[in-house]
């Protein structure tokens, strides 16, 4: 009986300690945490189509629209006169830039002038007994012959027999070679083209001018020129006659421009295509340094978004019930931050700022940022 009693309380010893046991391991055992959802916020915006003016950005510097490099076409001495050569002189148009000395070349061309008048002189008596009726013209073109001024017309000829008779005689070759030697005078004074300003003199009063020398440059300072380049894609897009606005690098100024010329060609190595902006005022100087907006084209039903919010294959996220979705778009222009888009519905909500790591069929809790501020307007003005 005793026996029996004690394996009893061994049995009963041994269930024990291996329920005490199994609690034992089971009290140290942790639960696993259920991980909480997370919904990110996102920033929102609502699409509203319009017409976008599509701006594309260039730079360049200025230039003269007009500007002349004078050059000599005669040898002398370079005379002085009443204004000084030097850069940043002023000149009307008309006005003499440069006096050459030409006076042993004057005197040559007096002589011919004078050979030419004492021809026409000498055949007087024969047209008077030949040619009775052109006597008068020739006797008036005679009488109104001044040395000291431009050699004037020869008289009409009307009849081959005169014809004969004067181009016989070598006047009219005489009169073709004095217009030669005056035409060659005249370039011993050289004349302002239009009014403007020196920006380069390389000749000096008293210096000997060599023919073919260049001599300085000429500009109009009224208006301006600015060389632009642009990428070929955008040759379509330019327009003759559109408005353009630019700004010095400080943006301090701004100057109002249209394109006045588009080059024909494309350049065959940059695949670039050149415009000219024209541009007036009287702050601007050649050679500053400007940078350009130019009104290229207006695209109708169209949205302009960050450029970092369109994904490959031309698609945007859009959100749907709180819940990410892709569509496709069509880009239509693409600026250094900026792209312009179309195919977007009217009034689709789509992300305003990028998210990191979204993906389609993500939750997210949208925030209209524009909304928001609309809200807080009021409420700081009743404030």
């Amino acid at each position: 009986m005793r026996k029996i009693i004690l394996s009893l309380l061994g049995v009963i010893l041994i269930v024990g300690a291996v329920f005490i046991g199994k609690s034992i391991s089971n009290s140290k055992k942790k639960t696993r945490p259920i991980p909480a959802k997370v919904i990110k916020t996102v920033f929102t915006d609502t699409v509203e189509n319009s017409t976008v003016q599509i701006i594309i950005p260039a730079n360049g510097s200025l230039v003269a629209q007009r500007r002349v490099e004078l050059y000599a076409e005669v040898q002398g001495v370079f005379k002085t006169s009443s204004k000084l050569f030097k850069p940043g002189q002023k000149y009307r148009k008309g006005e003499n830039l440069i006096r050459i000395n030409a006076s042993e070349y004057y005197a040559s061309v007096q002589s011919s002038k004078s050979n030419l008048y004492n021809s026409i002189a000498a055949i007087m008596p024969d047209l008077r007994l030949d040619f009775p009726d052109i006597f008068q013209k020739w006797e008036n073109y005679l009488n109104g012959f001044d040395l000291n001024k431009t050699t004037p017309k020869l008289p009409e000829i009307t009849s081959d027999k005169e014809n004969y008779f004067i181009t016989g005689r070598g006047i009219v070759s005489n009169y073709y070679g004095v217009k030669n030697l005056e035409q060659r005078l005249a370039k011993y004074n050289i004349r302002a083209p239009f009014s403007g300003i020196l920006t380069e003199a390389l000749v000096t009063e008293g210096s000997l001018i060599r023919n073919g020398q260049k001599l300085g440059e000429y500009i109009d300072p009224s208006v301006y020129e600015m060389e632009v380049a642009l990428s070929k894609t955008y040759a379509s897009l330019l327009k003759v006659g559109k408005s353009v606005v630019l700004k010095n690098l400080d943006n301090t100024e701004t100057y109002s421009g249209k394109v006045s010329r588009v080059n024909g060609s494309i350049d065959a190595t940059t695949q670039t295509i050149t415009a000219y902006i024209e541009v007036k005022n009287e702050t601007l100087k050649e050679g500053m340094y400007l940078e350009a907006n130019l009104n290229a084209k207006e695209e109708p039903d169209a949205i302009e978004v960050n450029r970092s919010l369109v994904l490959e294959g031309n698609q945007i996220f859009i959100v749907r019930d709180s819940i990410l979705d892709i569509i496709d778009v069509k880009p239509i222009y693409f600026s250094d931050t900026k792209v312009v888009l179309k195919n977007v519905p009217e009034g689709t909500v789509i992300l305003s700022k990028p998210v990191p790591g979204a993906y389609a069929g993500m939750l997210v809790k949208p925030f209209n940022d524009k909304i928001e501020r609309s809200k807080e307007k009021p409420s700081k003005k009743a404030n």
